[in-house]
């Protein structure tokens, strides 16, 4: 783990950044104190959805949940009901049938 003040860090962002990539952690100071840290993220592998949730919502991209989802309570809400010919108008207009 490496340690970097704020100046260096700013005049050097790049090469620090590349260091993360390649993934090692840094730990930012300032006057000496330590106050944050950089950590690489990692790319989940295809069908882990946890660790897609998780590099989702690290990247900013997704913002998690605020309570589990219930598949029972969601079957138990209303389905809407749409008429056959709102869906051929849907489907004509998507087809640029205007």
């Amino acid at each position: 783990m490496r340690s970097v003040n704020i100046g260096s860090l700013k005049n050097q962002l790049s090469a620090y950044l590349r260091q993360v990539r390649n993934g090692e952690e840094i730990v930012i100071r300032d006057r000496n104190v330590p106050v944050a840290r950089i950590v690489p993220i990692s790319v989940p592998e295809e069908g882990d959805y946890a660790a897609e949730e998780a590099y989702l919502i690290a990247t900013g991209q997704m913002k998690p949940a605020r309570e589990e989802f219930d598949l029972k309570e969601f079957r138990k809400l209303p389905r809407p009901s749409v008429s056959k010919r709102a869906v051929e108008e849907a489907i004509a207009w998507a087809k640029g049938e205007r």
